[in-house]
This record gives structure tokens, C-alpha cells and sequence, in this order.
């Protein structure tokens, strides 16, 4: 398996299919919040079930395979949602993924359309070579030391989250380190928490990212964004009461949040609220359109 996967459709009965979110996970090894992250950015667009769960068609699942691989590789998980929405953006509509080629470049992510290879970040062309991931997982080990951003006086939070986010794919603890480097210097700081809570979940420690969210929520309460990703936590805990309380306090700040009321509407029917379920799985149809 290389870095990269060739996008492609699939038949009409293959395209008849139809995946559950729980097989997506199984197949791909994918986490609910990068699929659910995914969608939000319109990378794909599932279908809805009859209880307006995802169902996921061949085409979907051929291309949620490429940020599998691009993980694989060793790619942020971060990084990989901002060059597949910038490359969405770049995009004319009328062009869809199934004509590129998206792979790793070293520690880049690159768009190969016909025999020409760009970056979706920055737009500029790249050399014609790839890497192949490692085929390990990475493993969050006890925080170790984060070397010293280069500054040209005493280092920032921001030089220090900048640090962390070059640590990422490569040295998570020592990211995680860096990270908090950023929050100890300007608690205020909204991103660190953001991105270590997110690949903290991503590594499969929720239990970390809870308490961080809680403490950034400290600092920025009006945040919906902090809300939103503590409830996404709380749901991976099957902590279900806190985190439709937190999807709650997101909606109150961002009420045209769709996310936010579709997974509170799954979290309701699951408690048996159907009125509340209704009324928020109306509102997240009406914001979709």
C-alpha cells in the first residue's frame, strides 16, 4: 500500500451500496470524529437512514480511503482536513475528486491531476516522488521534552504551538508538550487546546482530552467550537447526558451550527426524547439547505 490512493467510481452496484458509519470505522480504521469532520467540510456527502443516521455509498467510502492513507503516512490529522478543505475550495464544482490523485510527499500531502503534482495549500507544483507510511501507529507515550522553538528572543505561545504542530506526526508526545508549553504561556489561547484535545481523541485518549476542553471552556466559555469538540469527547466516553449538554451550550452560541444539532437529535433519540430529537433533526435539515 502506497501513500496515496487513486479515486475512482464505483459501479452502479457498487454505487448502490450503502455503509453504516459503525462499517466505515471497521473497514477504514478511521475515528467518527475525522469521518464526522469529513462531512462537515464536505469531502463527502452520505445519505441519511430513516432515523437520519449516515449511510455511506461505495463512492464515499473509496474516498474517505485517501485521508485513511494519508494518516497512514504519518500525515497530522489536522493537517490532512485543511489541505482537503482548501483543495475542495480550489476546485471548480464542476470538477470532482474521482479525476485526482491525492498522496504523501514526505511530510506533505499532494494533489497528482494527470501527470501534474501541486500542493493544495500553497497551489505550487512538486516534485514527482512519493514515501510509503510505516504501517506503525502512533502511540502517545508520558510527555517527554519539546525542543525549544527557534525565536528570536524568548519563545511565544505562539512560537510553541507553531513547534507543536511540526512535532505532530513525528513526535506526538513531545507535541503534546509544546502544546501545552502554548497554553501554560496564554491560557487564553484557543488553538492548542483545540488541536491537542482533537489528536488526543484521535489516539484514542478522550479521558486527556475532557479535562482540557473543560479547562480551555475556563478561559474562552463563548467558544462553540470548544462545546462542540468536548460533546464529540463526551460521546466517545458514552458519557450521553454531558455530552448533549455540551452540544447544547454550543447551539446557544452557534445555533446555525448544523453538526451540533444533528448529533444532539442522534443522542435524544438514543435517550428516548423524541420531541427533542424531532426538533433538532428539523433544524439541522433546514441549515443543510
Amino acid at each position: 500500500m502506497t501513500g496515496g490512493l487513486r479515486i475512482v467510481g464505483g459501479s452502479a452496484a457498487a454505487g448502490a451500496q450503502s455503509y453504516t458509519l459503525a462499517a466505515v470505522q471497521s473497514l477504514l480504521g478511521l475515528s467518527r470524529s475525522m469521518i464526522e469532520s469529513l462531512v462537515a467540510l464536505g469531502f463527502v456527502a452520505p445519505g441519511r437512514g430513516r432515523r437520519q443516521e449516515y449511510l455511506f455509498s461505495f463512492q464515499d467510502v473509496v474516498l474517505l480511503r485517501t485521508a485513511a492513507s494519508l494518516q497512514a503516512a504519518k500525515i497530522p490529522v489536522r493537517k490532512i482536513l485543511r489541505s482537503l478543505d482548501l483543495l475542495r475550495r480550489r476546485l471548480p464544482a464542476e470538477l470532482p475528486l474521482s479525476g485526482l490523485r491525492i498522496s504523501a510527499v514526505g511530510s506533505e500531502i499532494a494533489v497528482h491531476e494527470g501527470t501534474t503534482r501541486w500542493h493544495p495549500e500553497s497551489g505550487q507544483l512538486l516534485m514527482d516522488f512519493e514515501v510509503r507510511p510505516s504501517g506503525e501507529t502512533v502511540q502517545f507515550s508520558p510527555p517527554e521534552e519539546a525542543p525549544m522553538p527557534e525565536a528570536g528572543g524568548r519563545p511565544t505561545a505562539l512560537d510553541w504551538y507553531r513547534a507543536a504542530g511540526e512535532l505532530e506526526a513525528e513526535e506526538p508526545a513531545a507535541a503534546e508538550v509544546a502544546y501545552r508549553q502554548a497554553i501554560r504561556l496564554d491560557p487564553s489561547f484557543v488553538d492548542p487546546y483545540l488541536d491537542l484535545g482533537f489528536i488526543l481523541c484521535e489516539a484514542g485518549l478522550c479521558e486527556r482530552a475532557v479535562p482540557l476542553y473543560r479547562q480551555a471552556l475556563r478561559h474562552a466559555p463563548a467558544d462553540p467550537l470548544l462545546h462542540f469538540n468536548l460533546g464529540v469527547a463526551l460521546e466517545d466516553l458514552g458519557l450521553l447526558d454531558e455530552a448533549i449538554e455540551a452540544y447544547e451550550q454550543c447551539m446557544a452560541r452557534a445555533p446555525d451550527m448544523a453538526d451540533a444539532h444533528h448529533n444532539a437529535a442522534r443522542l435524544h433519540e438514543l435517550r428516548g426524547n423524541r420531541q427533542q430529537a424531532i426538533r433538532h433533526f428539523n433544524e439541522y435539515r433546514r441549515l443543510r439547505r
